[in-house]
């Protein structure tokens, strides 16, 4: 689709659709869920499994091909998934816990990043779900697309783990890691200003109303005719 052919009203609706979702099929699967969250297509994210909190201003993002999942599963009773506020999960994004994964404000896990405190199977006993041990993200990190966090890890606050990257070291405050293992590749100078998501949401009443007259304004030429001929007959002159 090369650009949004839905009317205004057809879009606000959809918005509403799924913020209805989010509220009635989708936050009682949480233990918490702060305000001002936002769900895009919540009917593909999963959620199995207690405790999982999600914080203040949390932006989910799922896909039909690309779900997101927060898992809790412990033959032990433990387990759980703290998310902080300010966060966003893209499509894809994968985060499972046997024993404590605590992510902070400001993260940014991108697409098909996985995050797991838990090996799931022994090496020798494969019936068994292995070794586990808490995983600690803090404030202002960004998990690359497709990077994969392992147990025990401890991440510092500001750091950057590269796509594709795999963790199973520690990463330091303002560093950023990549490969296979993760190394560091770069620091970053911490007495800089870091713009967070947290400033974007500074103003929530004002960004709703920004967005919404941008969506005015971009989707103003749009009818339900030209969107139903779009759709059942797609091409570049529509």
């Amino acid at each position: 689709m090369r650009r949004d052919h839905r009317p205004y009203w057809m879009k606000r609706a959809y918005r509403r659709l799924q913020e209805i979702y989010a509220r009635r099929r989708l936050l009682p699967h949480f233990e918490s869920v702060g305000e001002g969250f936002t769900f895009i297509k919540p009917w593909h994210v999963e959620v199995f499994g207690d405790p999982v909190s999600l914080g203040r201003h949390a932006v989910v993002i799922a896909a039909p091909d690309k779900r997101v999942r927060l898992s809790v599963w412990s033959d032990r009773r433990r387990g759980g998934i703290t998310i902080g506020d300010w966060c966003m999960l893209c499509p894809g994004s994968w985060i499972g816990s046997a024993e404590s994964i605590t992510i902070g404000d400001n993260c940014m896990i991108a697409t098909d990043a996985y995050i797991t405190d838990c090996d799931w199977h022994g090496l020798y006993d494969r019936i068994s779900p292995g070794r586990s041990a808490a995983v600690s993200i803090g404030d202002n990190v960004w998990i690359g697309a497709r990077a994969i966090v392992c147990k025990g890890v401890v991440i510092g606050k500001n750091a950057v783990v590269g796509a594709g990257a795999v963790v199973v070291e520690n990463v330091p405050d303002n560093a950023v890691v990549g490969g296979n293992p993760a190394r560091v590749v770069k620091r970053l100078d911490g007495s800089r200003r870091f713009v967070k998501r947290k400033q974007w949401f500074a103003d929530p009443e004002s960004l709703a109303m920004e967005i919404d007259a941008l969506d005015r304004l971009m989707l103003a030429d749009n009818t339900f005719w030209h969107w139903l001929r779009h759709t059942l007959s797609p091409g570049k002159g529509h």
